[in-house]
């Protein structure tokens, strides 16, 4: 049976849309692999991921007693977050809002057999 290691990272300040292209890189590959990767990734959702990604890679270590070489990425996910609405005013009095939307990230780690 194998153990899922799981992180959250919650109200990314990226929206989901833009945090998946990063996900998409770095997913299925090996854990340690991946955060080398997002480090010469030019895109700003690349840290935060980063970050999360070696959060998991710690609780393995710490948490389970897993070997980090053998950590690859099972799953890793970005969902919406209930989108912020400010307000703000066009031409002739009209309302234009501006739309901030953020991303919860969840990341599931697993050993390879």
């Amino acid at each position: 049976m194998a153990i899922d290691v799981k992180a959250e990272l919650s109200n990314c300040t990226v929206s989901p849309q833009k945090a998946r292209l990063v996900l998409d890189m770095v997913r299925g590959k090996n854990a340690q692999e991946a955060v080398a990767m997002l480090a010469f990734v030019n895109k700003k959702s690349a840290k935060p991921v980063s970050k999360l990604i070696s959060s998991a890679i710690a609780n393995a270590e710490q948490n389970f007693g897993l070997s980090i070489n053998n950590l690859y990425i099972y799953r890793i996910t970005a969902d919406p977050v209930p989108t912020r609405k400010w307000r703000r005013f066009g031409a002739r009095g009209r309302f234009k809002p501006i739309l901030r939307r953020s991303s919860h990230i969840k990341v599931v780690l697993r050993e390879k057999e």
